[in-house]
């Protein structure tokens, strides 16, 4: 019966060494899959940040587009209104001038 009992305890010993160096395997699998998952998360961070940095130095560039635009638009407001002053001008000299002679 000792011999019995010894048997069993070595099969229950041999299993439990199995499943320890089956589940020290699953944990290298799981301690590599961590690292890489880190590794990943840190290229996103990165590239978050790239992200973040394009936006706001887009986000610049089109504010200083719009004040041109705007800038560029009141311009032409104004030289539009130089021509139609001129050209009312010009009418009013030829009306004269058609006058004199």
């Amino acid at each position: 019966m000792v011999e019995a009992d010894l048997e069993r305890a070595e099969e229950r010993a041999e299993a439990g060494e199995s499943k320890i160096v089956e589940l020290e395997e699953e944990l290298r699998v799981v301690g590599n899959n961590l690292k890489s998952l880190e590794v990943s998360e840190e290229k996103a961070n990165q590239r978050e940040e790239e992200y973040k940095n394009q936006i706001k130095n887009l986000t610049t560039r089109l504010k200083e587009a719009e004040a041109r635009a705007e800038f560029a638009e009141r311009s032409v407001q104004k030289l539009q209104k130089e021509v139609d002053r001129l050209e009312d001008e010009l009418v009013a000299e030829k009306e004269r001038y058609k006058e004199i002679g």
